[in-house]
């Protein structure tokens, strides 16, 4: 699966840092947003296989714009993790109704992570 593009979308600099050292030293091209706007500016010449989202973005927030891909024919089967700092009762139901394909508590796992990328990259996802 090394080679599979990913974009990263958080608006911390250390969170999407860490974010890409791990993905790039794996393999994966990778890309980064610091917001939703930057998001979409990105997504128009680059098409991930899977996105790692931050739902509390500044402005546009996460669950916001991972409807908006969903809704799009052209981008709905790109997969979205949603991430979250401030885990709190009913963000899974919240990130799985607005369209993510799993989810991950920050500060991330980097034990966990490529088993997380792996499911979502697998035919049929996981996570």
């Amino acid at each position: 699966m090394a080679g599979e593009s990913i974009l990263v979308v958080d608006d911390n600099d250390l969170n999407l840092e860490l974010m890409r050292d791990l993905l790039e030293d794996e393999g994966y091209r990778v890309r980064v947003a610091i917001d939703a706007n930057d998001a979409i500016a990105v997504l128009h010449d680059f098409r991930p296989r899977l996105i790692f989202m931050d739902i509390q973005l500044p402005g546009m927030d996460g669950l916001t714009l991972t409807r908006m891909l969903k809704a799009n024919p052209s981008m709905r089967d790109i997969r979205i993790v949603g991430l979250t700092a401030y885990a709190m009762a009913g963000d899974e139901q919240r990130m799985r109704a607005a369209g993510c394909d799993g989810y991950l508590w920050k500060p991330i796992d980097t034990r966990r992570l490529p088993a997380v990328i792996s499911s979502m990259l697998s035919p049929t996802p996981r996570a």
